[in-house]
């Protein structure tokens, strides 16, 4: 199956047993090349095959991938830290990655396929990198399994392995062009021009969600530094819309600019780097981001828990 270059490979499992004996079997064998490995899976399973390598799991990073990539947008990034780190001419270097996971909601669901898809251009020129993505092909929907063949390269099962007939390549730009969900009518909406009334409007409105201080400040943050780039690469006007769908509080930002670079957001900036900030900011604040953008103008759409009692929207 390799030649060199980024083998990007979905691997389904229909129980624990399975899952143990693929992964552990494949970490094995990158500790006997010597490829450097990350695993990033839930933390049940990291005790699992940290008890299944035995004395191997000490040549292996591992990486909960609940903390990793509650935010989806956040993976790739940790995937490109453990490359740029570990590269060497001609060494393997193997990963294992688990994002989609049952009781994924559908928006995180959704962006998950995104980064699955994107996965293919982040590394298209990484050379000798093996990324196994494991999908319990039981417990999750078969549309979720269906499209683990359309953003995937390679698919294996314990019985086989090969190329996916239901791979025809990414489109980074026609990912960002889906339909995002209509805000609901009780949202607040505010259009803008300066910044100052959009950061009293997002605290007035996250306080009254019943966010908490910590929470609001990252709210106003993550907001602020995207209509900094409405105004400034987006026409210089934007809209607002926020509004609590249960145990989350959603902030819109729309505007007349355009997205071109399909890894905005999942680049991390260098301490020179003036623009390219605001994406990766709010990435690193909020549950969930969501990126829609064409010729026709941006919708970003921030996710962020509300702790407490559950309201229903």
């Amino acid at each position: 199956m390799r030649a060199g270059g980024f083998v990007h490979e979905a691997f389904l499992y229909r129980n624990e047993t399975e899952f143990l004996n693929a992964t552990s079997a494949f970490i094995k064998q990158g500790v006997a090349e010597g490829a450097p490995t990350l695993v990033v899976v839930d933390a049940g399973k990291i005790q699992l095959l940290r008890s299944a390598l035995g004395a191997d799991a000490e040549a292996v990073e591992f990486a909960d991938m609940a903390t990793v990539g509650q935010n989806p947008a956040r993976i790739i990034p940790a995937w490109r830290e453990f490359v740029d780190r570990n590269q060497r001419a001609g060494r393997p270097l193997r990963g294992i990655g688990e994002p989609i996971w049952p009781g994924r909601d559908p928006s995180e669901l959704v962006e998950c396929r995104h980064h699955e898809a994107l996965l293919n251009v982040a590394f298209a020129d990484t050379p000798s990198f093996w990324l196994l993505c494991p999908y319990d092909a039981d417990a999750l929907d078969p549309t979720v399994v269906h499209d683990a063949h359309g953003t995937h390269p390679f698919v294996g099962t314990t019985n086989d392995r090969g190329t996916s007939p239901g791979y025809g390549g990414t489109d980074p730009h026609q990912l960002f062009q889906e339909p995002l969900s209509t805000p609901p009518a009780h949202a607040s909406t505010l259009p803008f021009t300066v910044l100052a009334p959009v950061r009293r409007f997002v605290a007035s409105e996250a306080e009254i969600s019943g966010l908490d201080r910590q929470a609001i400040t990252d709210v106003v943050l993550a907001v602020s530094e995207l209509t900094t780039n409405s105004l400034r690469y987006g026409g210089g006007t934007g809209t607002v819309t926020l509004w609590r769908d249960r145990d989350t509080f959603v902030c819109q930002v729309e505007d007349q600019g355009h997205i071109l670079d399909p890894l905005a957001g999942r680049r991390r900036p260098v301490c020179t780097q003036f623009d390219g900030r605001g994406l990766w900011i709010a990435n690193q604040l909020c549950r969930l981001l969501q990126i829609r953008t064409s010729a026709d103008g941006t919708t970003i759409r921030l996710h962020f828990h509300v702790a407490g009692d559950v309201v229903a929207a």
